[in-house]
């Protein structure tokens, strides 16, 4: 039997008229009676399929082969399984890939992202609580801008709402911005970052790709405070491409800083892909949050929805989509210690593995979904809660009623806000508790190590926890949940996904 692979027609072409013949069988009939098995040409499979779905299709030869000969005497039907086998064989060649390298199944484009030294624990281990407690501080303060914006921009007030103002009152505390791409990691997971480049021509700056905002800015070349010092500055005069559109940006803090400038249009790329005309502001003005000690990236990349836009205008994501620069209307995040990324166009299989469970987008804000459930050692103390996954948040943080009672289900915990900082509470580190998120009837662990954050001093036998108390009225989901999984987000269906890492 001679066997040929046709690579350019996908098929392997066999002669079979060397095999060894046998008169007749038992019965007296010829083996081949009414047949001529004197050439078979089989189709393989295209390369860009699934192992899994060449071996479904190679599997029907042994069993097409024993019909067709089921007459023959035992020598002669050795003889056809081998060939079987031989096609078998040729399959996995075609279709097979290691583990490692399999497929993409997209092509998008992926920016690996960095890990920034981390400024939230002391030399010794011990968490720094004011660089903590300026974490949530921040964050809420963060929201209540796009809340906002929100509002600005639609006419409509959103359902999800800040009761009452930031927990804390301590006005030196340093805020700090968001966001992250090949994805570096920095003050303990409060911030990932990657590359662009902006403007004609292109020059590359550091941002944080942050989905819990929408806008992009960089400093700008009137921004000579303290703050903007170390940060590469942008200068629309120097690239052909830039637009200005004549209006301003301004963000401001509780503490009394601000971040605002001049709103451009210009070329912006990531990787292989350019969006044209793309709004970003140029700061003229760094808040204390930004110095280059507390934000080393040069600005930040949002990448929320439009509604929640201070500049009202389509998030980078968006106009990509929008100029069909992307082959898929979906970006993805792996948040880990090493090997972090964000893919651009659709999703990474080599850094997951089985199927994502979805959960609906509620409102195109935020990438707002229904969390059914927060777990602690199997018992499920809040449900059905307003979640925002957001990749510029460090903390998993919940409404006051929710954590109380998620923390009261743990023995040994401690309400520690007047101990430690408002919002906080300790459990036993000796007994740190299993739990997990649910959502869409899917649970995914959050890992003990970045459940517990740390002891709040060196004689403490307690650590203080990941999930953390607020004013808002909803969940905001970030990294310390977000590095124990992979996730997408789906802007062509508006969803977001969850997988196992790899």
């Amino acid at each position: 039997m001679r066997c040929t692979v046709v690579s350019t027609a996908s098929r392997c072409d066999c002669d079979l008229s060397e095999v060894p013949a046998v008169s007749t069988l038992s019965s007296g009939q010829p083996p081949f009676e009414g047949i001529k098995p004197t050439f078979l040409s089989v189709s393989f499979l295209s390369s860009n399929h699934h192992t899994s779905a060449g071996l479904s299709y190679i599997a029907i030869f042994p069993i097409a082969i024993t019909l067709l000969c089921f007459r023959l005497i035992p020598q002669t039907l050795f003889v056809m399984l081998t060939i079987a086998y031989v096609f078998f064989a040729l399959q996995l060649l075609a279709v097979a890939n290691p583990i490692t390298t399999r497929p993409w199944q997209n092509d998008g484009q992926r920016i690996a992202m960095s890990r920034r030294q981390d400024d939230t624990l002391l030399d010794n281990g011990i968490i720094n609580v004011e660089v903590l407690q300026a974490l949530l501080q921040y964050t809420i303060e963060r929201y209540k801008i796009t809340l906002e914006a929100y509002a600005r921009n639609t006419g409509t007030p959103h359902p999800l709402t800040i009761t009452h103002e930031a927990v804390s009152s301590n006005n030196n505390i340093t805020k700090r911005a968001v966001g992250s791409a090949p994805l570096t990691k920095f003050n303990n997971g409060q911030l990932w970052y990657g590359s662009i480049s902006v403007g004609t021509p292109a020059v590359a700056y550091t941002v944080d790709f942050d989905t819990g905002s929408s806008d992009l800015f960089l400093p700008g070349p009137q921004c000579t405070s303290g703050s903007c010092t170390g940060h590469k500055i942008y200068n629309p005069a120097n690239s052909t491409s830039a637009v200005d559109r004549k209006r301003t940006f301004s963000l401001s803090y509780g503490d009394g800083s601000t971040c605002q400038g001049a709103q451009y249009n210009d070329t912006v790329s990531l990787s292989t892909l350019t969006a044209l005309n793309q709004t970003l502001g140029a700061a003229t003005t760094y808040s204390n949050g930004f110095t280059i000690t507390r934000f080393p990236s040069d600005g930040l990349l949002g990448m929320g929805y439009q509604t929640i836009s201070n500049y009202n205008s389509p998030p980078f994501f968006q106009t990509l989509v929008a100029q069909s620069r992307t082959t898929s209307p979906v970006f993805a995040f792996k948040l880990a210690s090493t090997g972090s990324e964000l893919l651009l166009g659709g999703t990474n299989p080599n850094l997951y593995t089985g199927e994502f469970t979805y959960a609906s987008v509620l409102v195109k804000g935020y990438w707002q979904v229904l969390m059914d459930s927060v777990n602690v050692n199997g018992k499920k103390p809040a449900t059905y809660l307003q979640a925002v996954i957001d990749t510029g948040t460090t903390l998993i943080i919940g409404d006051s009623t929710s954590v109380r009672n998620f923390y009261a289900t743990i023995p040994g915990s401690k309400d520690a806000s007047s101990t430690f900082a408002p919002g906080f509470y300790t459990v036993p580190c000796n007994a740190i508790p299993s739990v997990s998120l649910t959502f869409n009837g899917k649970s995914f662990t959050i890992a003990p190590a970045l459940f517990n954050y740390g002891r709040p001093n060196t004689r403490s036998s307690d650590c203080i926890g990941s999930i953390v108390s607020s004013s808002l009225n909803f969940w905001i989901i970030g990294d310390r949940f977000l590095q124990n999984v992979y996730t997408s987000f789906d802007l062509g269906n508006n969803r977001v996904g969850f997988a196992t890492l790899r």
